[in-house]
């Protein structure tokens, strides 16, 4: 009982002082909350516990479901072909280079999959920093397609690496493909419903109501989606990531629900699962010999392949903020964390690797955020917004 309750004293306090250190710091605040869950463990105020780790998972695909509130499927269908082609040609030039690396390097196939993540969590970060200017914008459009593919990929590795390449792999991946297809049955159906009786979402989702019915519904798809898949044995964050998309296209007249939803995982449930990642994360292990040396290569590899990438848009972006777009993709903490923990207890990876990418994913955004803030300010960059 005496450790339940340091834990939850430690962790109440890790949530409230992140957000005052990352105004003083200037930093985002996960990597805060990363570092103080590695710190706690170090010096013995949080330990390993059932109940913790539970949260921590339900932390996660609230995260994932927060990142699905980003996609807003008809905008997303809206977008210039031109600006769709160069955004899956960019996804392909990344994980070419990332295979290029790999097997020049004789590094596990993993690697093929980690470098290209892209996850636009630290976007919201960046946007709500130097508003809503045209390199975010185009940053965030591009960024969406990495993102789905991204999801695409943690569910594919995930099911590879609980089933290896067998029968119950591919059973798995026909699996996820027909309910992608009944997916999008779905919503045909019920975009047509809704466009035929209007009120549906309005009496779903009322915009004045002290029932606070909004959040209800989207804790019930949510947590509907997440018994789906579980049922189904395929990627539960997958289904999150879907609960999250389907909220938005469709309750899109409910302009308050994401930033209340925005507020409740950010508030307390999301930050239990970055202090959990930190807490899983020993102190020591930074004098291991080339730990430092391997994140830091990790760091640069995924900078250097988004920046190739982002050459294909230099004519939509310019010769002096191309590279932005590239520099703002370099931050996928979330999915990296994601896949790494599952390589990791899948040993498809070992805790050397594991810690490193811990440690790069770290690194990486205190990295690019500083260098875009250098970039902002010495190179003449301006806050232009698109239709000035």
């Amino acid at each position: 009982m005496g450790d339940e309750i340091l834990i939850i004293v430690t962790i109440s306090i890790i949530i409230f002082t992140s957000p005052l250190l990352s105004r003083v710091l200037r930093v985002p605040t996960v990597p805060i909350e990363i570092i103080l869950g590695a710190l706690a463990v170090y010096f013995s105020f949080i330990s390993e516990h059932p109940i913790l780790e539970l949260v921590a998972e339900l932390g996660f695909l609230y995260l994932m479901f927060l990142a699905g509130l980003e996609v807003d499927l008809r905008k997303l269908i809206n977008i210039p072909t031109t600006i769709l082609k160069k955004s899956l040609f960019y996804n392909v030039i990344l994980f070419s280079l990332s295979a290029a690396i790999t097997l020049y390097f004789k590094l596990g196939n993993i690697f093929i999959v980690t470098l290209p993540l892209i996850s636009i969590g630290i976007l919201a970060a960046l946007k709500k920093e130097y508003g809503d200017v045209e390199w975010i914008r185009m940053a965030i459009v591009v960024g969406l397609i990495g993102e789905i593919v991204s999801i695409f990929a943690l569910t594919t590795v995930s099911a590879m690496l609980e089933f290896g390449v067998t029968w119950e792999f591919y059973k798995t991946m026909l699996l996820f493909t027909a309910f992608m297809i009944l997916l999008a049955i779905f919503y045909k159906l019920f975009n047509n419903l809704i466009w035929w009786y209007p009120e549906i979402k309005t009496y779903l989702m009322p915009t004045e109501d002290n029932q606070e019915q909004d959040v209800r519904v989207s804790m019930a798809i949510f947590f509907v989606m997440i018994a789906v898949m579980i049922y189904l044995k395929l990627e539960v964050a997958f289904g999150a990531f879907i609960a999250g998309t389907f909220i938005t296209t469709f309750f899109e007249h409910n302009k308050s629900l994401p930033h209340k939803l925005e507020h409740f995982g950010f508030g307390w449930l999301v930050p239990i699962f970055f202090i959990y990642v930190g807490s899983s994360f020993e102190i020591e292990e930074l004098f291991h010999d080339g730990l430092i040396t391997t994140a830091l290569l990790i760091v640069l590899a995924m900078i250097l392949i988004r920046f190739i990438a982002s050459l294909l848009f230099i004519k939509e972006m310019g010769k002096n903020r191309f590279f932005m777009l590239g520099l703002s993709h370099s931050m996928p903490l979330t999915l990296l964390i994601a896949v790494t923990t599952l390589a990791y207890h899948s040993h498809a990876i070992t805790q050397f690797y594991y810690y490193a990418f811990i440690l790069a994913s770290i690194l990486e955004v205190l990295i690019v955020m500083i260098v875009i803030r250098i970039l902002t300010n010495y190179l003449g960059i301006k806050k232009v917004i698109k239709n000035d």
